[in-house]
């Protein structure tokens, strides 16, 4: 999220800033105290930072230069990166002439011409409309495999890291949080901050009792686990996505029951917010999200009215 050090690590990677304690190695190379024009580090930023006073080619063929490429190496090498990012026959164009995409296309081919052997990308979309963004979020990550770098990509935006990357990286207040696959992620965030964070906001402290090891208490009601768990004070996830038609009814993980307080349709799908008391009296928010496919089958009961709702136990997440 914004604010956790994630441009201060870049940065740190990147020989701009210097780290208070702790060693930098990439394939067991300590970079610690290696100059920044010596690490062979690719940058790109929000910004883009293109060259105004120079074509689209001179932009790209500029690393090259720096590194003292003959003219039919940079020649050949910006022909090919102009390839790569689908913008052949631009190498004259002013950039003044480019949109954002094709301006964002530009300065991801001049990061890559050097042939870094680590691209860093702060926020590289940031700037770009949703529909830009949506596109370039595919396009960035087939050129990056096809050209078989690694890359350090830092965003605030959760789509985007899932669209884009191999592994994620969580960070709080500068220490991470969590690091796996997208789908790891997001399907067993390791704390409470990182569901938040992924908008998963299902959260209930409950306990679980030695002899019941798949059963918690909670204040909303008694939850059946899918896996043992240890005694103790845990906090459990509801999982939002309901994939079956559980009203009415409970389901393997359980049941709740509330009164239903907003209905809201989002295109593929139905975001519906249920109103549960605990053992208090005190209600407490839980949202959901119902398929668009099902909603023709379900009768929903009115905003206002009570709702049972059947929790599979593959909704469940121990924390």
């Amino acid at each position: 999220p914004s604010g956790c050090g994630k441009t201060t690590l870049l940065r740190i990677v990147a020989g701009l800033e210097q780290a208070d304690q702790g060693d930098l190695r990439i394939d067991d190379q300590d970079l610690t105290r290696i100059p920044v024009h010596r690490r062979r580090f690719g940058l790109m930023f929000q910004e883009f930072a293109l060259f105004p006073h120079m074509t689209v080619g001179d932009n790209i063929a500029f690393g090259l230069r720096m590194a003292g490429a003959d003219r039919p190496t940079i020649a050949r090498r910006v022909d090919e990166m102009l390839a790569l990012v689908n913008l052949d026959g631009y190498a004259d164009r002013s950039v003044f002439a480019l949109s954002g995409g094709e301006r964002q296309r530009v300065a991801l081919a001049r990061s890559l011409a050097p042939n870094p052997r680590l691209l860093m990308l702060d926020e590289p979309l940031g700037s770009l409309d949703r529909t830009l963004r949506e596109e370039l979020m595919t396009e960035l990550r087939r050129i990056l495999k096809r050209v078989g770098v690694t890359a350090l990509y830092v965003t605030h935006d959760q789509q985007e890291a899932f669209a884009v990357a191999d592994r994620i990286v969580v960070m709080n207040r500068g220490r991470i949080e969590q690091i796996g696959t997208p789908q790891q992620v997001y399907a067993r965030p390791a704390t409470s901050f990182v569901a938040r964070f992924l908008g998963l906001t299902n959260l209930i402290e409950g306990e679980i009792q030695a002899g019941e090891p798949s059963k918690m208490v909670t204040e909303l009601g008694v939850f059946h686990l899918p896996q043992l768990s240890s005694p103790g004070t845990h906090t459990l996830l509801i999982r939002p996505e309901i994939e079956r038609a559980n009203l009415g009814q409970d389901a393997s993980g359980g049941g709740i029951r509330g009164v239903l307080t907003a209905v809201s349709f989002r295109g593929s799908d139905y975001h519906i917010d249920i109103a549960v008391k605990d053992s208090h009296g005190v209600a407490h928010t839980l949202d959901f999200i119902l398929p668009t496919r099902h909603r023709g089958r379900l009768q929903l009961p009115e905003i206002g009215q009570g709702i049972q709702l059947g929790i599979d136990g593959e909704q469940l997440v121990l924390l």
